[in-house]
């Protein structure tokens, strides 16, 4: 039996049924108050949408933003690590209404939904940022954004009419949890281990999901799909990398493929508690984490991910973790290992990093095997061919 939505019995997905979507959203066009969302606004409206962040049933009023930020619950005593918001600018916190029925666009104007408001408050964002972050160091992206957004908050139930390109550009990999629930059943997996990424798969990644098949029924490579930082490959790319490392590299029918459409706020530990929540919803068991899981720069240590789980109340998720060590190849060993499997030291390991992956192919440099399996390399090569004639 795989386990519960979060915090309730059923998924609760937001997003409207074709029909009915296609007559709200033109009704939506006609409203008299439109917010235009951030990025990242957008990317929490259609995990709304597919039922990812259930139990919520919209953006959050101040009691839960609060709550939140100080002590990871809602008002409702549910976990919930990371506040889910829609901000809005002064000028049109005056204008709209307690009860109006506000369109949600994006930059295009683009109609993606609409929120009925229930509260609308000012925030303050060093605390949030503080809080979810560790810092309100503005070069932090996710600090960044906070302090770009509107000074309040706009809280209350959402409707979601739009996915916006998603379901047709990555047809076959874009799905829903309750999509990935039903793949697990039919595959009879129980137990589901989520390997969660923004990179082709490196030798490192390849140790870590495998130490994960041989614990779980299965693995569900779970790439992001929402918007990414400069430099990072495209999905489309990434998704050709991690099919030729699956199909020459990993037993058949161990590991699936998919993607969803959160843009990452590299809040590091908070984050990586968020991962968790949402991937109890895709009906996964576990979430492997490893070294600084949805880290940036240096602002958090290499585990501090690893140990936050075990600063949270029991019970809080029934997700649990496999905190798994720095994996590297050991020249002393033969393959890949962690500092926990190897007695090898610094000078007879490969540290393997996608950092330095992108430089090596940067810089021309020939990618060892020991670094990343050869298949993964010519699709990664052709990218960078590709792109190095583009720019001459």
């Amino acid at each position: 039996m795989l386990v519960s939505p979060h915090g309730s019995v059923d998924l609760k997905p937001l997003l409207l049924p074709p029909l009915e979507a296609e007559n709200a959203q033109r009704r939506a066009n006609g409203f008299a108050s439109k917010i235009k969302m951030t990025s990242r606004e957008l990317s929490d409206l259609l995990m709304l949408g597919m039922g990812a962040y259930t139990p919520l049933d919209g953006f959050m009023g101040y009691d839960d933003w609060r709550g939140v930020c100080d002590d990871m619950k809602l008002t409702t005593g549910v976990f919930w690590p990371v506040p889910i918001t829609l901000s809005v600018c002064e000028e049109d916190a005056k204008t709209i209404q307690i009860g109006d029925e506000v369109a949600l666009v994006d930059n295009d104007g683009r109609v993606y939904g609409q929120v009925t408001a229930r509260e609308i408050y000012q925030i303050d964002k060093i605390t949030e940022c503080k809080a979810v972050y560790r810092t309100a160091d503005i070069n932090h992206p996710g600090v960044a954004k906070v302090m770009e957004q509107g000074s309040f908050n706009l809280g209350g139930p959402v409707k979601v009419f739009d996915e916006g390109d998603y379901p047709d550009k990555y047809k076959g990999l874009y799905m829903r949890p309750a999509d990935t629930r039903l793949l697990f059943e039919n595959n009879g997996w129980s137990s589901i281990a989520a390997f969660q990424t923004r990179n082709p798969m490196h030798r490192s990644h390849e140790h870590l999901a495998k130490i994960a098949i041989e614990i779980c029924d299965g693995l569900l490579i779970h790439q992001v799909l929402g918007a990414l930082k400069p430099g990072d490959i495209p999905a489309e790319v990434r998704v050709d990398a991690i099919d030729a490392l699956v199909k020459n590299y990993f037993v058949t029918g161990t590991a699936i493929q998919a993607g969803y459409p959160i843009e990452m706020r590299y809040a590091g530990p908070r984050e990586a508690l968020l991962h968790a929540v949402f991937r109890q919803n895709f009906g996964c068991s576990h979430l492997v984490v490893g070294r600084d899981h949805a880290g940036v720069g240096d602002y958090y240590g290499p585990f501090d991910a690893h140990k936050i789980f075990d600063e949270i109340p029991r019970g809080s998720m029934e997700t649990q973790p496999l905190k798994i060590d720095i994996a590297f190849y050991s020249y002393k060993c033969g393959g890949m290992a962690t500092g926990r499997t190897c007695p090898s030291e610094q000078n007879e390991r490969l540290n393997i990093s996608g950092t330095r992956l992108r430089a090596m192919f940067a810089n021309k440099e020939t990618v060892p095997p020991e670094f990343s399996r050869p298949e993964v390399v010519a699709v990664l090569q052709e990218y960078y061919d590709k792109a190095s004639e583009a720019e001459c």
